[in-house]
Protein backbone atom coordinates (compact mmCIF):
# COMPACT_ATOMS: atom_id res chain seq x y z
CA UNK A 1 0.00 0.00 0.00
CA UNK A 2 2.43 2.78 0.92
CA UNK A 3 4.74 1.89 -1.98
CA UNK A 4 1.88 1.99 -4.41
CA UNK A 5 0.62 5.59 -2.58
CA UNK A 6 4.57 7.03 -3.12
CA UNK A 7 5.05 5.66 -6.62
CA UNK A 8 1.39 7.31 -7.94
CA UNK A 9 3.27 10.20 -6.42
CA UNK A 10 5.86 10.01 -8.44
CA UNK A 11 4.16 9.46 -11.91
CA UNK A 12 2.30 12.40 -11.02
CA UNK A 13 5.58 14.53 -10.63
CA UNK A 14 6.37 13.07 -13.80
CA UNK A 15 3.64 15.48 -16.02
CA UNK A 16 3.66 19.19 -16.33
CA UNK A 17 2.34 21.30 -13.36
CA UNK A 18 -0.40 23.92 -13.11
CA UNK A 19 1.02 27.79 -13.28
CA UNK A 20 2.63 28.88 -10.45
CA UNK A 21 3.69 25.36 -9.17
CA UNK A 22 5.60 22.77 -10.34
CA UNK A 23 8.06 19.86 -8.84
CA UNK A 24 10.26 20.57 -5.88
CA UNK A 25 12.82 18.08 -3.85
CA UNK A 26 12.84 18.89 -0.30
CA UNK A 27 15.17 17.83 2.67
CA UNK A 28 14.99 19.03 6.76
CA UNK A 29 17.14 18.24 9.44
CA UNK A 30 15.43 18.97 12.55
CA UNK A 31 14.69 17.58 16.86
CA UNK A 32 12.25 14.96 17.45
CA UNK A 33 11.05 14.54 20.82
CA UNK A 34 8.90 11.38 22.35
CA UNK A 35 7.63 11.52 25.98
CA UNK A 36 5.66 8.02 26.55
CA UNK A 37 5.26 5.41 29.11
CA UNK A 38 5.84 2.13 27.70
CA UNK A 39 4.98 -0.35 30.45
CA UNK A 40 7.90 0.02 33.34
CA UNK A 41 9.63 2.81 31.43
CA UNK A 42 8.57 6.35 30.84
CA UNK A 43 10.60 7.80 27.75
CA UNK A 44 11.15 11.56 27.61
CA UNK A 45 14.04 11.70 25.07
CA UNK A 46 14.69 13.72 21.96
CA UNK A 47 16.37 12.05 18.34
CA UNK A 48 18.26 14.07 15.62
CA UNK A 49 15.63 13.27 12.63
CA UNK A 50 15.66 14.21 8.71
CA UNK A 51 13.63 13.92 6.33
CA UNK A 52 13.79 14.16 2.25
CA UNK A 53 11.02 14.39 -0.08
CA UNK A 54 9.70 15.37 -3.61
CA UNK A 55 6.47 16.93 -4.06
CA UNK A 56 4.76 19.03 -6.40
CA UNK A 57 2.37 22.72 -5.91
CA UNK A 58 -0.14 23.03 -8.15
CA UNK A 59 -0.44 26.80 -7.07
CA UNK A 60 0.68 28.90 -3.71
CA UNK A 61 -2.04 27.65 -1.91
CA UNK A 62 -2.09 23.76 -2.83
CA UNK A 63 0.85 20.64 -3.34
CA UNK A 64 1.21 17.00 -2.57
CA UNK A 65 4.50 15.85 -1.03
CA UNK A 66 5.56 12.34 -0.38
CA UNK A 67 9.30 11.10 1.03
CA UNK A 68 10.89 9.29 3.98
CA UNK A 69 11.13 10.63 7.64
CA UNK A 70 13.67 9.23 10.03
CA UNK A 71 13.28 10.47 13.41
CA UNK A 72 16.07 8.39 14.77
CA UNK A 73 16.63 5.81 18.17
CA UNK A 74 14.99 6.92 21.61
CA UNK A 75 16.95 5.25 24.43
CA UNK A 76 16.34 5.13 28.15
CA UNK A 77 18.18 3.34 30.90
CA UNK A 78 16.23 3.04 33.86
CA UNK A 79 15.10 1.00 35.39
CA UNK A 80 15.70 -1.53 32.48
CA UNK A 81 17.31 -0.63 29.27
CA UNK A 82 14.10 0.63 26.74
CA UNK A 83 15.36 1.44 22.94
CA UNK A 84 12.78 2.78 20.42
CA UNK A 85 13.97 3.28 16.73
CA UNK A 86 11.42 4.51 14.64
CA UNK A 87 11.27 5.80 10.68
CA UNK A 88 8.67 5.20 7.61
CA UNK A 89 6.87 6.76 4.35
CA UNK A 90 4.63 9.90 4.43
CA UNK A 91 2.08 11.46 2.15
CA UNK A 92 0.13 14.04 2.40
CA UNK A 93 -0.70 17.92 1.38
CA UNK A 94 0.78 20.63 1.71
CA UNK A 95 -1.59 24.21 1.82
CA UNK A 96 0.10 27.79 1.93
CA UNK A 97 -0.81 31.57 2.03
CA UNK A 98 1.51 33.99 0.35
CA UNK A 99 1.83 37.25 3.30
CA UNK A 100 4.94 38.75 1.02
CA UNK A 101 6.08 38.08 -1.97
CA UNK A 102 8.87 35.71 -0.91
CA UNK A 103 7.27 34.15 2.12
CA UNK A 104 4.40 32.44 2.59
CA UNK A 105 2.49 30.46 5.83
CA UNK A 106 2.70 26.54 5.41
CA UNK A 107 0.26 23.76 6.88
CA UNK A 108 0.82 20.05 6.21
CA UNK A 109 -1.23 17.18 6.71
CA UNK A 110 -1.54 13.15 5.61
CA UNK A 111 -0.58 9.85 6.40
CA UNK A 112 3.06 8.71 7.66
CA UNK A 113 3.54 5.04 7.55
CA UNK A 114 5.59 3.79 10.14
CA UNK A 115 8.02 1.18 11.09
CA UNK A 116 9.10 1.09 14.75
CA UNK A 117 11.21 -0.97 16.72
CA UNK A 118 11.48 -0.89 20.43
CA UNK A 119 14.04 -3.14 22.50
CA UNK A 120 13.36 -3.92 26.44
CA UNK A 121 16.41 -4.67 27.98
CA UNK A 122 17.61 -6.40 25.40
CA UNK A 123 15.40 -9.51 25.29
CA UNK A 124 11.90 -8.32 23.98
CA UNK A 125 11.46 -6.82 20.66
CA UNK A 126 8.45 -5.95 19.01
CA UNK A 127 8.29 -4.11 15.54
CA UNK A 128 4.97 -2.04 14.57
CA UNK A 129 4.09 -1.20 10.89
CA UNK A 130 1.06 0.70 10.36
CA UNK A 131 -0.19 3.92 8.87
CA UNK A 132 -0.90 7.08 11.35
CA UNK A 133 -2.08 10.63 10.78
CA UNK A 134 0.59 14.20 11.04
CA UNK A 135 -0.08 17.61 10.68
CA UNK A 136 1.83 20.81 11.30
CA UNK A 137 2.55 23.77 10.06
CA UNK A 138 5.82 26.05 9.22
CA UNK A 139 6.94 28.96 6.92
CA UNK A 140 9.05 29.22 3.47
CA UNK A 141 11.63 31.66 2.39
CA UNK A 142 12.44 32.12 -1.27
CA UNK A 143 15.66 32.84 -1.33
CA UNK A 144 15.37 32.82 -5.29
CA UNK A 145 13.69 31.62 -7.83
CA UNK A 146 14.19 28.36 -7.45
CA UNK A 147 15.45 27.41 -3.87
CA UNK A 148 13.76 28.20 -0.83
CA UNK A 149 14.74 27.75 2.76
CA UNK A 150 11.38 25.83 5.00
CA UNK A 151 11.24 25.69 8.99
CA UNK A 152 8.06 23.45 10.45
CA UNK A 153 6.58 22.14 13.27
CA UNK A 154 5.10 18.38 12.75
CA UNK A 155 2.99 16.21 15.02
CA UNK A 156 3.03 12.35 13.99
CA UNK A 157 0.75 10.17 16.06
CA UNK A 158 2.25 6.68 16.23
CA UNK A 159 -0.80 4.09 17.77
CA UNK A 160 -0.74 5.82 21.37
CA UNK A 161 2.60 8.38 20.94
CA UNK A 162 2.89 11.17 20.24
CA UNK A 163 6.08 12.61 18.40
CA UNK A 164 7.02 16.43 17.46
CA UNK A 165 9.65 17.35 15.49
CA UNK A 166 10.84 20.57 14.87
CA UNK A 167 12.93 21.07 11.32
CA UNK A 168 14.50 23.27 9.20
CA UNK A 169 15.58 22.81 5.40
CA UNK A 170 15.43 23.67 2.23
CA UNK A 171 13.22 23.27 -1.23
CA UNK A 172 14.89 22.96 -4.39
CA UNK A 173 12.12 23.89 -7.14
CA UNK A 174 12.03 22.90 -10.71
Amino acid sequence: MKKTAIAALLVALSGSALADGGPYVTATLGNATLNDSFGLVDVDEDSSAYRIGVGIDFSDSFGLEGGYHRFGTFEEGTPARFRLDADGWYLGANVGARIAPNFRLLGRGGLFFYDGDSIFDEFIRESQDDGYFYFGGGAEVELADNFSLVGDWTRYQLEETESDVISIGFRLHF
